[in-house]
Parts: C-alpha cells; sequence; structure tokens
C-alpha cells in the first residue's frame, strides 16, 4: 500500500510509536516518557521510543520539528529510514543533528542523489559508525564529504549503487573497518586497488556480484594494499578464470576468511573436490565459505592436492604441490575399492565325475539355479539336490534346501563349489 507523500520524520515517529500502538514498556532504557506539549503540537501525551528506530517505507520527505526530535530521541542509538523519500540532505541533516547518540544511519533506497552533501551538513554525521547507503546511488563525491566528517566510520554499505568505477579520496579514512560493496559493476582490478588504498585499515571487504576479472597486481603490492585484510567475498566473479587469481590471495598478509562461490573456474568440479583444491591451496585461511577449516580436513585437502597432481605433466603442476610434496612426501595412488556387492561369481559345478566351471547370478534363488542347472546335469529340478561347499568352511557341504532363498545369502564366492547329486527315490 503507497504511503502518502510529504510526510514528516516527526509525523511518522508519532504515529508508529504512540501509546496505541506501541504500548509502554518499563524497565532502563526501554522508551521515553515525553511531557505533555503545547496545543497543537503533534506530540501526544507520552511516546514509549525503543532506542533503536525502524522508520522504513513510510514516505518520510522532511525532518520536522527540529525541537520535538531533540527531545525524543536523545537517547536514540539506530536509525533505520530506509525506503523513505528523502531526497534533500539537508532534511536528513536535521533529523541526525538531533540524534547526538546515533551511531547505526540506515538511508538506502532514498533518491538522495538528486542533492549535494555539503560539509557542514555531513559534519552532523560525525558520530556515526555505521551507514548503510545501498541503493541511493550515492556519488563518489558523496561519499568522499561524508568520509571526511565521520572520524570513527567503521562500517559502509555502497550496494547497488551502479558503480563502475571507484573515484579515490583525498584523504584516507583510516577508521573503515569493513565495506561492503556488492551488486555493482567493478570488473577491473585497478578499481579494486583504490579502495585498498582509502581503506588502509579494512578487515573485511565484500565484493560478490561485481563480475571481478582477474586479479592483476604482484604479490607485494597486493600486500601494501592491504596490510589487514581478514576477510574477503568473492562471490559470482565471473572473471576470475584462472588458479592463480586464487593463489595471489595468499598475499594479504592476515587473510583468514575467503568466500568463493559461483566462480566460472570451480563449476567443473565436484563440490568436494572444490573445497579441498581451495583449501589446500590457501593455507592460512581458517573458514571457507562460511565453513570451518579443521585441521583434520586441512591435511586430507593437502594430501588430495598431492594425490590430484600427481599425474599432470611437470610444467602443469603448481608451486603449492612441490610445497606440500616438502610436507608430506610422495604419496601412493589411494587404492579404488570397489565397495559395490557382487552380482556374480564363477563356481564349480560338479555331478557325478564332471566339473564344469559356470558364472551363475547371485539374486537367483535356489529354485531358479536348479532350472538353469537342468541342461547341465540332465536331471528335473524335482529330482535335484544342491550341496553348496564354502572353500573356508571346516563343516563341509551344507544342503540348499529352500527353493525360495537368494543365492547371495549364503555368501558364494569366486571358487566356491556346488555339488549336484539325483534324490533317492
Amino acid at each position: 500500500m503507497d504511503q502518502p507523500s510529504g510526510r514528516s520524520f516527526m509525523q511518522v515517529l508519532c504515529e508508529k510509536y504512540s501509546p496505541e500502538n506501541f504500548p509502554y514498556r518499563r524497565g532502563p532504557g526501554m522508551g521515553v516518557h515525553v511531557p505533555a506539549t503545547p496545543q497543537g503540537s503533534p506530540m501526544k501525551d507520552r511516546l514509549n521510543l525503543p532506542s533503536v528506530l525502524v522508520l522504513n517505507s513510510c514516505g518520510i520527505t522532511c525532518a520536522g520539528d527540529e525541537n520535538e526530535i531533540a527531545a525524543f530521541c536523545a537517547h536514540v542509538s539506530e536509525l533505520d529510514l530506509s525506503d523513505n523519500k528523502l531526497e534533500d540532505w539537508h532534511e536528513v541533516s536535521k533529523i541526525v543533528s538531533n540524534v547526538p547518540h546515533l551511531e547505526f544511519l540506515n538511508l538506502s533506497s532514498n533518491p538522495l542523489s538528486l542533492s549535494v552533501l555539503e560539509r557542514r551538513c555531513a559534519g552532523s554525521f560525525a558520530g556515526v559508525r555505521k551507514l548503510v547507503l545501498n541503493n541511493s546511488k550515492a556519488s563518489w563525491e558523496t561519499v568522499h564529504t561524508i568520509l571526511q566528517e565521520l572520524p570513527d566510520l567503521e562500517e559502509l554499505f555502497l550496494c547497488l549503487n551502479d558503480y563502475e568505477t571507484v573515484s579515490c579520496s583525498p584523504v584516507c579514512c583510516q577508521s573503515l573497518k569493513l565495506l561492503h560493496i556488492t551488486d555493482n559493476n567493478l570488473q577491473d582490478w585497478t578499481e579494486i586497488r583504490k579502495l585498498g588504498i582509502m581503506f588502509p585499515s579494512l578487515d573485511t571487504l565484500i565484493l560478490a556480484n561485481n563480475n571481478l576479472t582477474t586479479i592483476e597486481e604482484s604479490e607485494d603490492s597486493l600486500a601494501r594494499l592491504f596490510p589487514n585484510l581478514r576477510s574477503i567475498n568473492l562471490h559470482k566473479s565471473a572473471g576470475l578464470h584462472c588458479w592463480e587469481d586464487i593463489d595471489k590471495l595468499n598475499s594479504f598478509p592476515k587473510l583468514e576468511e575467503v568466500k568463493l562461490l559461483g566462480i566460472p573456474l570451480l563449476q567443473s568440479y565436484t563440490t568436494e573436490e572444490r573445497r579441498k583444491l581451495l583449501i589446500a591451496r590457501l593455507p592460512s585461511i581458517v573458514k571457507l565459505n562460511g565453513s570451518i577449516v579443521a585441521d583434520g580436513e586441512r591435511e586430507d585437502s593437502e594430501r588430495f592436492f598431492i594425490r590430484y597432481y600427481m599425474e599432470f605433466p611437470e610444467e602443469e603442476v603448481p608451486f603449492r604441490y612441490h610445497e606440500l610434496v616438502t610436507k608430506y612426501g610422495k604419496l601412493e595412488p589411494l587404492a579404488v575399492v570397489d565397495l559395490r556387492p557382487q552380482s556374480s561369481v564363477k563356481v564349480e559345478i560338479h555331478f557325478q565325475d564332471k566339473v564344469e566351471e559356470m558364472s551363475i547370478r547371485l539374486d537367483q534363488t535356489v529354485a531358479e539355479l536348479k532350472k538353469h542347472l537342468k541342461t547341465v546335469v540332465q536331471l528335473s529340478t524335482s529330482n535335484m539336490l544342491l550341496f553348496y561347499l564354502d572353500q573356508e568352511a571346516p563343516f563341509g557341504p551344507e544342503e540348499m534346501k529352500y527353493s525360495s532363498r537368494a543365492l547371495h545369502s549364503y555368501g558364494i564366492r569366486d571358487g566356491d563349489k556346488i555339488y549336484v547329486e539325483p534324490r533317492m527315490k
């Protein structure tokens, strides 16, 4: 249902958190009591505001009375204003400047690209530590202004903003730890390296759904660009087409978590092969695609890696293979063991003084075997007795007296003997 246009932050706040819609809850930090105000004010006698305000998809276009915002929101720490109609940064500034303890701000899916963010407005965001600008189409100039005015910013979300390039900020942001920049169109690695220059303290870089191409960077340069990177997400980076791109991730000195799903390079391998080959190539990671890499799994993967490449031509063997051979030595190929049950065996059929070797199916019954032997021993099935001799059995032949019993239940193996005798009248 469409919300009415032209609604203010204060109007929506009063409606949503009125006593009728949001009952008062007692206890420290649970809400705030606002006394009665002069007639004509949009405020109720009291509102019960939590410290986390969610006002998404409410049709908000402006701030409303700033004094009332300050009276209500002095204790608020998180504010979700996503999917509203805020298009003027001045109106956003009026709201944020009156929320002194704000640490998390979500402005996703507001048409804020329609106005310019001035530095004096951005200054009102100074205490924010987590800022979400997904699908806001915020320009890099806007991002740079924010970075200069938010000295404590730790997490920045810039997804779905149609970025094809990255514009370097004139000032490095030393505080940023997490950058979430998925679902853009950052294909060339030269754009990604700019992120390393801007955010030297980056701990987590989420680049999923960017169609990233090959990592064209030397190992030394990668280490300098991302010296503190601990986690990287490269899901659906369609341009990563060779194992050398994966190997370059080892250049990040602190990297320990990698996400690599939907990579064309890996599609020809089974799920088990993909995981083992990646673990073996990335010796420092402790988590792959969200799953912990246990010590036992690492050793199994590294041994698998050796056996996988041992038959490859020397020029196709990766350097990691030689490192692992130094660690474990040259391994013998694993024996191929077929665990499927036998479907047939070769046995000796003894009748009178004749011996004939036959292949018999183990899924048939004793009665079916007798029918099969009729032409061999020239006896009718009703006049035929069968005795099975296990070559390792200590008790002699066992009569096969139950016509409906399956042959596999006797444990018959190659080389065993079946004796046929006529029934005595």
